[in-house]
């Protein structure tokens, strides 16, 4: 298996149970509370709704037609500014460890800087090394106080990276 095993497209509206799928299964794999969390987000269940909005964009990874991963961005909630969130980036097990969280982050900031977003932030929890390493690799740095507000209180790691 290979990197190029891999697809990354936009979102469908016949993924939407698979994504929710892969958020739920990550987070509860990873020990993540269930409230103030993507896990209870009305979103997470009408993801390619969530992502019609103007100024977003939710793409897949798809491995042997399976979803196995995905993320996105959206303007920042109830902030003013010109900051837009990466958000709901996930990936099953099968996904990890190949370099395909820094192409997706690439993608996402790519789809950014076209809809002139300024800065991309994004929340994690304080536990995932992995994903923190990951950001901070892709040039996100930490800050010392949340930016708008998600909704997500049991995310208390809050990073930005200027676009």
């Amino acid at each position: 298996m290979t990197t190029e095993d891999f697809i990354i497209r936009e979102i469908q509206s016949k993924d939407n149970a698979q994504v929710a799928k892969v958020i739920r299964s990550v987070l509860i794999e990873l020990g993540v509370p269930k409230v103030g969390t993507a896990y209870e987000d009305k979103a997470t269940d009408k993801m390619f709704e969530h992502f019609q909005e103007k100024k977003s964009a939710y793409y897949v990874l798809e491995y042997k037609n399976q979803l196995v991963g995905g993320a996105g961005i959206a303007k920042l909630d109830n902030f003013e500014g010109n900051v837009c969130e990466l958000q709901k980036m996930y990936f099953t097990p099968i996904a990890r460890g190949k370099g395909l969280g820094s192409k997706m982050i690439k993608k996402c900031l790519e789809k950014a800087k076209s809809l002139n977003f300024e800065s991309c932030y994004l929340e994690t929890m304080p536990y995932m090394n992995a994903a923190k390493e990951l950001y901070k690799k892709n040039g996100f740095k930490n800050l010392d106080k949340p930016l708008g507000n998600t909704g997500h209180y049991s995310c208390n790691v809050w990073m930005l990276k200027k676009l």
